[in-house]
């Protein structure tokens, strides 16, 4: 099997929704609508095994320094081959390259992320705007059973 990373384009958005859909019914992914992903199509990169899409996530820039690993996913029957860590991998590469100093991760997979270098943080150490425009969004908001985790680049 050949797996193929590339970025996304907005032909890519109905097949990217149609991907996250169950992930975001179950509340671990956060609901994304066309527009949004649109509006930052540029973030996303694709993971496509035999032309067809399994995965992807973003690289969201916060501020000049800080950046966040979001909407990570990889399709149920293609999870274990490396698909998700090449992923957050090149979005670590891109934040590099940025010049970025730290990305950022709320996820429910602590330890898949300590695996690739990241260390827990307390929530309140998010910075605010994250809380008020992303998590107030959430069907569990303010409960959170989330992780926050950082890695320094």
């Amino acid at each position: 099997m050949k797996i193929e990373y590339i970025k996304a384009s907005l032909v890519n958005i109905e097949a990217m929704q149609k991907l996250v859909s169950p992930e975001v019914e179950s509340g671990v992914i956060l609901e994304r609508s066309s527009d949004e992903m649109a509006t930052n199509i540029r973030s996303y990169t694709l993971a496509y095994a035999d032309g067809i899409l399994v995965g992807f996530c973003a690289l969201h820039i916060h501020t000049a320094f800080l950046a966040e690993i979001r909407s990570l996913i990889v399709s149920e029957k293609f999870r274990g081959n490396k698909i998700g860590e090449n992923l957050v991998l090149s979005c670590v590469k891109e934040a590099m390259d940025l010049g970025l100093q730290k990305l950022l991760s709320l996820t429910y997979k602590q330890s898949f992320f300590e695996n690739l270098g990241f260390i827990e943080i307390p929530k309140e150490s998010l910075p605010e705007h994250k809380i008020w425009a992303d998590c107030i969004k959430c069907k569990h908001f303010p409960i959170c059973n989330e992780v926050s985790l950082i890695k320094n680049l």
